[in-house]
């Protein structure tokens, strides 16, 4: 256990295209991809998803943003040896391109569930109608798949729309909202407590737990928003 909590505390990087690594317990570890937020990383991070796939002693593999949770089967019995097997996975791992489909989601901008459409406007200094149109010409990806089943964390969101998350979230916020979370974008997949930026509505089921494919949207899918009204 000594070893573990050395390689939790250090998480350290050995140059530019090197990973960080951490362990989450005795069985988990995580694998953070180096430099921005960006498309290239996360192809990165997929691919070496797709290779750790085969390894036996793999009980799961959780992709995230830019980062990959591995968790063992059962404790490694030589941590030390675990890093350097999951450093040198990424070392030599190849960005993958996945072929998602396309996923277009007709959008309310504006009205009565865009309660965060004036926030954004002070933030960015853009007027509403430029908020929606920088935000409907956005061509988005998929990253990953979490924090509620079915919500989908895009990327491709112009950076002068990002807009940090609320101090104090909204307590109600409907499934379908459209959103704006720091540098991403999203569609909330249920109603409830959300700290992301309001700026519109879709009527769109992006988790339906009796479908064949209970999510609307996968990593790799491309989304684009369409305007069908706008209420200003």
């Amino acid at each position: 256990m000594d070893v573990l909590h050395e390689l939790t505390a250090r998480r350290a990087t050995t140059g530019e295209d090197e990973m960080r690594l951490s362990t989450m317990g005795s069985r988990a570890w995580l694998i953070e991809a180096p430099g921005a937020f960006d498309l290239p990383a996360q192809r990165r991070i997929w691919s070496l998803a797709q290779t750790l796939t085969q390894c036996d002693d793999i009980e799961a593999l959780i992709p995230g943003v830019t980062n990959l949770l591995v968790l063992f089967c059962a404790t490694p019995d030589d941590p030390a040896a675990t890093e350097r097997r999951l450093r040198h996975a990424w070392r030599t791992t190849k960005a993958i391109d996945p072929q998602g489909k396309l996923i277009e989601i007709p959008v309310c901008y504006g009205g009565e569930q865009a309660t965060d459409l004036e926030a954004v406007c002070r933030h960015t200094g853009f007027s509403p109608r430029e908020v929606i149109r920088r935000h409907h010409q956005g061509c988005y990806t998929v990253f990953a798949i979490g924090s509620a089943p079915g919500f989908g964390y895009l990327h491709g969101l112009d950076p002068l729309l990002a807009t940090p998350r609320k101090k104090v979230p909204s307590l109600h916020m409907l499934k379908g909202t459209v959103t704006i979370g720091g540098p991403q974008a999203g569609v909330s997949a249920l109603t409830g407590p959300n700290g992301w930026n309001a700026i519109g509505y879709a009527e769109i089921e992006v988790f339906d737990p009796h479908a064949a494919s209970p999510s609307l949207m996968a990593p790799g899918d491309t989304i684009r928003f369409v305007p069908e009204r706008i209420e200003l």
